[in-house]
């Protein structure tokens, strides 16, 4: 079976309700699709970094109680794990507040195993740290002459809206290895200024990467590509936390492209039936977790999907 292998930041998220801790989880934005899909039976590989300490051993119990392996992740004996505080907002969402602990100099770190027609999953900030660049850039080289999917969040969060015109460079950059570029309307807005999507694909990703998901919240999703142009509604949800929704969005599109046997090659003629099966996919499991204050898909719809 297809393997998803995934790069990012790990981390333990916080989550608060009013000016008190509720809930402590494993996180990171491409970690909590890979949980998810990991607890779908899905072979992956999560390519990370923690630090020597008790929330390091936490996050890699975690990890092989739902399957994954830690054979990727690097612990390095100096610095801490990173630590991400939570407060959601009047419609549950909310801007992370971040603290990292990485140490000056980061580990040299191989690649894992990529075959053609795997899906490579990255993006966030974490996809543009000056100190890792160069590192990041070597993999996708080496992903992209396996044929392997490259599935790219920019996941541009507000807090680093002031880097913007900085990074600019380096995210289009991330959009040419991409063959799927996903992002919400807040990324793009905090990269660029605008909210119109069609401006945004023609004038900013259609040249690197031709196939563009953008999601609106309650305002639904939009995809473009050179064929065609297609809006989706979401289904109303009343949300316990949308923390997670973006990232298991992301997890389910990718489970969409595995079920439906979407290879390298058949990218660029999916038909538009193809690419509903596939968006939806990603809706059910954005709107699963907004029922909870987990980061991942529950067990138990993990277990119904499975038995269809």
């Amino acid at each position: 079976m297809r393997k998803v292998i995934g790069v990012g930041e790990t981390m333990l998220d916080i989550i608060f309700r009013g000016d008190q801790p509720h809930v402590a989880l494993p996180g990171g934005s491409v970690f909590n699709g890979m949980v998810s899909l990991s607890r779908l039976g899905v072979p992956v590989i999560f390519v990370g970094e923690l630090g020597n300490d008790r929330v390091g051993e936490m996050v890699c119990r975690f990890m092989r109680e739902n399957g994954m392996t830690t054979d990727y992740m690097d612990v390095y004996p100096e610095g801490k794990t990173s630590v991400s505080l939570a407060f959601p907002n009047e419609r549950n969402d909310a801007e992370p507040l971040f603290y990292t602990g990485y140490p000056d100099r980061r580990p040299d770190r191989g690649f894992p195993p990529v075959e053609e027609d795997d899906i490579f999953v990255f993006g966030s900030f974490y996809a543009l740290d000056p100190l890792i660049r160069p590192w990041i850039v070597e993999l996708l080289e080496y992903v992209r002459k396996r044929k392997a999917i490259v599935y790219y969040d920019p996941n541009f969060r507000k807090m680093h809206s002031h880097k913007a015109i900085h990074v600019r460079s380096t995210v289009m950059d991330n959009y040419e290895y991409a063959d799927v570029v996903r992002g919400s309307e807040e990324d793009f807005l905090n990269l660029y200024g605008r909210t119109n999507m069609d401006a945004v694909y023609s004038d900013e990703v259609h040249y690197y990467c031709k196939t563009l998901i953008t999601t609106h919240g309650t305002n639904g999703v939009h995809l473009f590509t050179e064929k065609f142009r297609l809006h989706l509604d979401v289904p109303a949800v009343t949300p316990v936390s949308a923390v997670g929704a973006g990232d298991n969005f992301n997890a389910g599109v990718i489970y969409g492209l595995v079920k439906q046997g979407v290879g390298h090659r058949d990218l660029p003629t999916l038909d538009a039936e193809t690419w509903k099966k596939i968006i939806r996919c990603g809706m059910d499991f954005s709107a699963d977790v907004c029922q909870s204050y987990a980061n991942y898909i529950s067990t138990d719809f993990a277990e119904k999907l499975s038995r269809n």
